[in-house]
């Protein structure tokens, strides 16, 4: 398939006229009061994980929270002191390779997270039973930590690491993050034993895939390419039932050099059902290819009322 795309002249060098750069538009009081008041709520949610489901039934998590826990369990000393000590580093290698504004929301969130344990390591577990522990302590944390990201803040040392080695090696952030946690999460079976080493893996699982929920929302949006003899019928149902605009793009057969209409479209990831029901409707043998999109910005895609 091939797609045709108008050309446009280029205008010169010379036409462009130059103007001084736009100055970035400060956030006002009221939306870093709020930015602050998520990053407080999501690391109070982390450390009730710690210390009222997971490290009382000797579950770990991945990153420094992990070995902040091993060493806690093994030195008898509280959790909070580890926490904040072993990021601090990290924090300051933040403060100068990220930025300011990052490194500000990091240390509220990691002093609340270590105030927090402090505060409730003499309070009783809330359930002893390793299963809750594992699943509830997971969501939690996985929650928790998704509110302090998706604030522009982070409670973990090695996501700053994994963000700077990320920027001078071919491995993503989340690789890297993954590489680290082996070799943590490995040293747990040593010091927990490897049931439990077990159950911190299935921890980090639930929080990992909590995180992304929370970060990313239920509404991930995605990306829908379709090819079909009917693509005027899909279109308008598009429009009509699920109230997304459709944008259709000229095409040609790769093999026959025929003329194709294209539809490129953006439905959420609850919408991606009912996109494929109607294209099924009037095209059983339509070309569909749907993909993940991080984030969408501008055009029309504010949703209209489904019918």
């Amino acid at each position: 398939m091939r797609l045709n795309f108008v050309e446009t002249n280029i205008p010169s060098p010379e036409s462009f006229v130059k103007t001084e750069p736009r100055q970035h538009k400060k956030k006002s009081l009221g939306s870093i009061m709020l930015r602050f008041i998520f990053i407080v709520i999501g690391a109070i949610l982390v450390s009730v994980a710690l210390e009222l489901f997971l490290v009382p039934n000797k579950i770990t998590d991945g990153g420094v929270t992990g070995i902040s826990v091993m060493s806690s369990y093994l030195s008898h000393l509280p959790l909070g002191i580890f926490l904040f000590l072993f990021n601090l580093p990290f924090l300051i290698v933040g403060y100068k390779q990220i930025g300011k504004t990052f490194a500000i929301s990091t240390l509220v969130g990691i002093t609340v997270m270590s105030v927090g344990t402090a505060l409730l390591h003499p309070v009783d577990p809330f359930v002893t039973d390793t299963l809750l522990a594992f699943v509830f302590g997971g969501i939690l944390l996985g929650l928790g930590t998704g509110i302090v990201i998706r604030f522009g803040g982070s409670l973990d040392g090695t996501e700053i690491v994994a963000i700077l080695i990320s920027r001078k090696s071919p491995f993503s952030v989340g690789e890297i993050i993954m590489f680290f946690n082996f070799f943590i999460l490995l040293s747990a079976g040593f010091v927990f034993g490897w049931e439990r080493a077990l159950f911190s893996l299935l921890a980090y699982y639930i929080a990992f895939k909590t995180i992304d929920i929370v970060v990313d929302g239920l509404n991930e949006s995605k990306s829908a390419w379709i090819i079909s003899d009917q693509i005027d019928e899909i279109g308008a149902a598009i429009v009509n039932r699920l109230g997304r605009s459709v944008t259709y793009l000229s095409g040609e057969g790769g093999f026959s050099g025929d003329p194709k209409k294209v539809i490129f479209c953006v439905v959420t990831r609850l919408e991606e059902a009912k996109l494929k029901e109607i294209v099924n409707h009037f095209d059983e043998n339509a070309f569909l290819a749907v993909g993940n999109i991080h984030d969408v910005k501008g055009g029309r895609f504010k949703k209209n009322a489904i019918h």
